[in-house]
């Protein structure tokens, strides 16, 4: 049966399937493990990002395109989300509306797209791609009245997603709605990842394979490389735009700065490296560990700071305001150390 979900594609490696079960184990009873508001949050954006970075590998992991608007399509979903809900009111039409009007703006868009550019070299493909998305993202800051600017849009979901809905306690937790949004959210990624593995892994995620390796040798025995490409791009962008739907609806709030930021777009980056690319396994690792170090990485340095208040130097190293050069580093060893992801380096250690 498990064999059957990961549709063949197994971790190959003892260490990776523990992390891989671990990750599992801790979102699916993250509201019972880690409780506050602040874990929750952190779990679901987890589960979020782990979808956004699997969506992203799709194309540069399997296919060999590098594209800089994967956060465009992100963008489009939460903001169908946002807009259906301002306009037809707190529902769950609204919710199933702008979820499948923002995937269907993305899938149009990124085919609108792979039809014009994907016959141009990669890096005039991601120049273009780069282009798009920065156009979209101002053009989104400046239609105040229907996006809300660069103020974003707050706006309701069905109460029965809420913490004011609440139907009672179960081993110390209480059972509301902001649980069951959570495992809305949790859920909704597993089943869309499970399909990307399912993709991935058929007879047309093996052509994808093939165009990456050598796209003249893969047109050359019969297949129609942008046709495979352009069907590539669509289906990633549909499916981030499905993850930013479901943020939309976990935070209740859309903005540039939220969805259509560029450095979304580097986060997704660093992730898909640190993971590895070319192996949806490395989506999981990499976003849980990039999202861990932004939510907890601060406050672990404050800690060490209090620690080592005696030593000389120490405490100016380890102090909170420079978290992000310690990221930076852990990334830079990162890539030094795992050159193929962390995916890839144990499996290659097999």
């Amino acid at each position: 049966m498990v064999r059957f979900l990961l549709s063949g594609d197994a971790p190959r490696s003892r260490i990776l399937a523990v992390l891989l079960a671990l990750v599992l184990v801790g979102l699916a009873f993250a509201p019972f493990i880690f409780p506050g508001v602040r874990a929750l949050h952190t779990a679901a954006t987890i589960c979020i990002f782990i979808l956004l970075v699997a969506s992203y590998d799709l194309l540069l992991g399997y296919t060999g395109i590098v594209s800089f608007a994967h956060t465009m399509f992100f963008g489009l979903g939460a903001y169908g989300v946002a807009l259906a809900s301002v306009h037809m009111g707190r529902g769950w039409d609204a919710l199933a509306v702008g979820t499948l009007a923002g995937a269907l703006a993305a899938t149009v868009l990124a085919w609108l797209i792979g039809l014009f550019s994907l016959r141009v070299r990669a890096i005039f493909f991601a120049m273009i791609t780069l282009a798009v998305a920065s156009a979209v993202a101002v053009l989104v800051s400046q239609l105040y009245q229907l996006t809300g600017g660069e103020d974003g849009l707050t706006y309701q979901i069905p109460r029965e997603l809420t913490p004011a809905f609440r139907f009672g306690e179960l081993f110390g937790v209480r059972l509301n709605g902001r649980l069951l949004n959570y495992y809305l959210v949790f859920f909704t990624c597993l089943a869309l990842f499970l399909l990307l593995l399912r993709i991935v892994n058929s007879p047309f995620g093996r052509v994808l394979q093939a165009i990456r390796e050598n796209d003249f040798r893969a047109e050359a025995i019969g297949y129609r490389v942008v046709v495979y490409r352009t069907a590539a791009t669509c289906m990633s962008a549909a499916i981030a735009a499905l993850a930013g739907s479901l943020y939309a609806i976990w935070l209740r709030y859309v903005g540039p700065d939220t969805t259509l930021s560029f450095e979304i777009m580097i986060d997704v980056l660093l992730m898909v490296v640190i993971g590895g690319m070319g192996t949806m396994y490395g989506a999981v690792i990499g976003a849980t560990i990039f999202v861990l170090a932004q939510n907890y990485l601060q406050n672990l340095m404050g800690l060490a700071a209090e620690a080592t208040a005696g030593l000389p130097l120490i405490p100016d190293l380890v102090d909170p305001n420079r978290w992000l050069m310690w990221l930076g580093v852990l990334f830079v060893l990162s890539v030094y150390f795992f050159p193929t992801g962390i995916v890839g380096r144990l499996r290659a250690g097999r």
